[in-house]
């Protein structure tokens, strides 16, 4: 099977509350739809805006190498022809290969929202898609509420598609609008239509019954040749279909070709860069692409992984890009812990291992978290290898925070620490307590381990955990900790804010100091 993949994730994707794109965000994006090989690329609604206006001009003089552009509108208003409407004029000018209209296919629409007759609804559409075609465009028609008006008038809804297939349309595309059409609903209906439609067609689900997937697939079970769908299932309301999921259940599961060779492998690329590009933070739980798709927390999971990476996964992460992950926390059991160990290059065994596991969960009842605090987990275990000496020994540290007249809220630390066998003792003011703590820190060990100049705390989130017990209350502290080459987190908890953070900011240095050696 060879499947059309039609992205609407500039036109339709936009559609969604807090996903926004510019003219020069949305050049960006189709041309990585370009180069990983998809069929046809939305660019939006000439004339709907000066985004829309401004991508389909840049977009006439680029170079497209797998990509049709296309520009989406609707079918000519009522009251007159396709000739002298202007939403048609626009999509003619917007010299895209392919237009897309869209008309309707329910009667509630027809009668309440066009405020026509069923007759005339049938005349713009046929009208609207031969004008374009007569213009040398290249017409998909979609067939929007077509699920619901077939369930509500199934003879008229045919017409519809008729109409549009009479114009010249290439592909009439089934729309569940309102997406609340449920799977077997789909394959009835589309079983009920192909006897009496001989032509290509496509689906383009929502997800407002969370079954946007399944139904694209089941479409495609039943002959649909294209699916639109949206990156991520960006989208109005709950959104469209996730064009990942399809891509990757065709390709891997169903048998269907829908990509050039070898660019399934970008799948995970290309999420993270759309989502990256809208300034979103990427959803880490979505099917094939997320973060944690593959990773395992389990104990007896990760046992078995250990055994057989088919044991607890559906697909090799690696044919959509991604990769497995092996996750600590107190549900850990024997084989995360060598996991994690195997993962760093720490060479523990045995009783090391099983006494890291048994602090991991002693913390964790404490208040510590370390699913996102791996480095601290690898210092846990490197402490237990044979003859590793720390960097640096905590003896004591005081933190004074104080207001002085004419200076404010002053902050200021003294650290004293053990270092290759000599005692030091520095002090640093700082604009708080947890910054005048790292200043002395660092003063204390550049002259050791001057790498530590590279090292930048690039974030700090402080969660009170038990928020009924006051300012008595644990709190947890986690640092992402960067130099020019890695990042990595670290975390602390008590009920003494400083107490935490240093926990957390030791970690960083002496892990920092493991990776940089």
């Amino acid at each position: 099977m060879k499947i059309q993949i039609y992205d609407t994730t500039l036109r339709d994707g936009t559609q969604s509350e807090g996903f926004t794109l510019s003219a020069n965000d949305k050049i960006r994006v189709a041309q990585r739809l370009d180069d990983f090989g998809v069929a046809f690329i939305e660019g939006g609604w000439p004339g709907s805006n000066p985004k829309d206006v401004e991508f389909f001009e840049r977009a006439r003089d680029m170079q497209w190498k797998n990509a049709l552009i296309a520009a989406f509108g609707s079918t000519c208003r009522v009251k007159g022809g396709p000739e002298d409407d202007a939403n048609i004029k626009a999509l003619l000018n917007s010299h895209t290969p392919v237009c897309t209209i869209f008309g309707k296919t329910w009667t509630l629409h027809v009668r309440e929202v066009l405020q026509t007759t069923n007759e005339d609804n049938l005349r713009i559409i046929e009208q609207s898609v031969a004008y374009l075609k007569a213009n040398g465009k290249r017409v998909i028609y979609d067939a929007e509420h077509f699920f619901d008006g077939y369930k509500a008038d199934s003879a008229y809804a045919l017409e519809t598609l008729q109409a549009a297939i009479r114009g010249g349309a290439e592909t009439v595309v089934l729309c569940d609008t309102n997406g609340g059409t449920l799977p077997w609903e789909v394959e009835q209906i589309i079983r009920s239509l192909k006897p009496v439609l001989a032509h290509p067609f496509g689906i383009h689900a929502h997800n407002d019954g969370e079954a946007a997937v399944i139904n694209s697939l089941t479409a495609v079970r039943e002959g649909a040749i294209q699916v639109q769908g949206t990156i991520n299932g960006v989208g109005e309301r709950c959104g469209n279909v996730n064009l990942i999921s399809v891509m990757a259940n065709l390709e891997l599961k169903m048998g269907a070709s829908c990509l050039p060779e070898g660019k399934l492998a970008h799948l995970y690329e290309l999420s993270h860069f759309v989502a990256e590009v809208a300034n979103l933070t990427p959803d880490e739980h979505l099917p094939f692409v997320g973060k944690s798709a593959f990773a395992h927390k389990g104990g007896v999971h990760v046992a078995a992984m250990r055994r057989s990476a088919q044991s607890y996964q559906h697909v090799d992460p690696a044919l959509i890009g991604n990769k497995m992950r092996v996750v600590v926390s107190d549900l850990s059991g024997r084989g995360n812990m060598l996991s994690k160990a195997e993962e760093h290059g720490v060479e523990v065994e045995g009783e090391e291992v099983v006494s890291v596991l048994n602090e991991v969960k002693e913390l964790e009842a404490r208040g510590f978290s370390f699913e996102a605090a791996e480095a601290s987990v690898t210092m846990m275990l490197k402490r237990q290898e044979y003859g590793y000496k720390a960097p640096f020994e905590l003896v004591d540290f005081f933190v004074n925070v104080e207001h002085r007249q004419g200076r404010g809220i002053f902050a200021e630390a003294m650290v004293k620490v053990r270092v290759q066998g000599e005692l030091l003792h520095t002090a640093a003011e700082g604009n708080g307590p947890v910054n005048a703590l790292d200043n002395a820190l660092r003063k204390a060990l550049m002259g050791y381990y001057p790498q530590i100049a590279n090292f930048h705390l690039s974030d700090y989130k402080v969660r009170i955990l038990d928020s009924d017990h006051g300012t008595e209350a644990i709190t947890r502290v986690l640092i992402d900790t960067r130099n020019s080459t890695s990042r990595w987190s670290t975390v602390g908890a008590s009920a003494n804010i400083i107490e935490a953070s240093w926990r957390a900011l030791a970690d960083s240095v002496e892990y920092g100091l493991m990776v940089a050696h």
